[in-house]
Parts: structure tokens; C-alpha cells; sequence
């Protein structure tokens, strides 16, 4: 099954899998100890991970380690950038209109 990148990153428990995994490196042991949850369902979010290629394993001795697959980051924040640009433009007029105000009151 081909998994989106938004489905993904949609979870809060996979975000928090790739804020940790962005610092470094982590083998799936050393991310179950970060939350509640079963080891088993912390391998389930990772296989989603991976199936959206947003992290890679790489085998170190006989430890796997899940990393970052910034490349992939990019193309999620090249796809936000069109609604930052309308924020700002939006937060800018809002601001404009504080200052109007302000200036207005006696």
C-alpha cells in the first residue's frame, strides 16, 4: 500500500517519532522508551515512516537505525510555503489594521 505524506505526518505519535529521530539517529528500542505505548506499536508507525520514505533504516552492527530523510522534509515544507505566504500577508493587513485603530483612539 502507498502511503501519503500528509497521512503520515498526520499522527501525533509519528511527528513526535520524527522530532526525535531529527536529533539523531534511533534504534526502534530507544523510541518505544519515549512513549506509552507498546514496542509493537511504535514498529507500526515506524513501517508508515518508511513507507512514505520521510525515514531510512540503516543497519549499524546488529543494531537497525531509523533517520531522517530530510529531502522528503523539504518537499512538505515546499508544499506549506504557499500558505505561510498567505499568513504573513494575512497577519500583515491584521496588523495594519491594529495600528489604524490604535492610532484612531483618543
Amino acid at each position: 500500500m502507498r502511503r501519503d505524506v500528509f497521512q503520515a505526518i498526520s499522527d501525533p505519535t509519528r511527528r513526535a517519532i520524527i522530532t526525535l529521530i531529527a536529533l539523531q539517529a534511533m534504534t526502534p528500542n530507544a523510541l518505544a522508551e519515549h512513549f506509552h505505548t507498546s514496542r509493537q506499536a511504535v514498529s507500526k508507525h515506524i513501517k508508515i515512516l518508511s513507507e512514505c520514505e520521510l525515514i531510512k533504516q540503516e543497519q549499524v552492527g546488529r543494531e537497525i537505525y531509523y533517520k531522517l530523510e530530510v529531502e522528503k522534509m523539504k518537499a512538505i515544507d515546499q508544499w506549506l510555503e504557499q500558505f505561510r505566504k498567505i499568513w504573513e500577508t494575512k497577519f500583515s493587513q491584521l496588523d495594519e489594521i491594529l495600528l489604524t485603530i490604535k492610532n484612531k483612539q483618543p
